[in-house]
């Protein structure tokens, strides 16, 4: 599971940003705050953004996984925010297309091979519009930890079938 060491204290619900960079800045920040990363973590956050961007349309559900380079993480982490008003990102793989981007997914990796497998394991969640709903209309932070990881432990189990 990447999901286990998930804390309701990087959790923002209910955010208010006019732009992918606030929204950076603030989850980001957070991760910085609480010791997962670097001082430089959030404007390499940013540049990476603007090079490679992160924006997926996960059927009428805007999603964005920004992350950059190890060299600005201490350890790892998992920052989520969920927007009260869409903001535009760009869409994955384009220069021009975009994307009204809602729940946020920001990822602090120390291991540059687990890179993939933790992006796999993130998409395997969010292809489940149902599960972006809930999240998005979740009480609060611990209820959407218990969401993403009743939908894992789920994967897990079909799995294994």
């Amino acid at each position: 599971m990447i999901w286990e060491s998930l804390t309701t204290s990087l959790i923002c619900q209910d955010m208010e940003s006019t732009s992918y960079e606030e929204v950076m800045e603030v989850l980001g920040g957070e991760l910085t705050s609480q010791g997962y990363a670097k001082e430089t973590y959030v404007n390499a956050l940013i540049g990476r953004e603007k090079s490679f961007p992160t924006g997926i349309d996960m059927n009428g559900v805007g999603v964005a996984i920004p992350h950059t380079d190890p060299d600005h993480i201490n350890k790892a982490g998992i920052a989520i925010g969920v927007l009260r008003e869409p903001v535009s990102f760009l869409q994955m793989g384009t220069t021009d297309v975009e994307v009204k981007v809602q729940v946020v997914f920001v990822l602090a990796i120390t291991d540059p091979n687990a890179h993939i497998g933790t992006l796999q394991r993130i998409i395997q969640i969010i292809q489940d519009t149902g599960v972006l709903k809930r999240i998005i209309a979740a009480a609060d932070a611990a209820e959407i930890i218990r969401i993403i990881q009743e939908k894992e432990k789920f994967i897990e189990v079909k799995a294994k079938k």
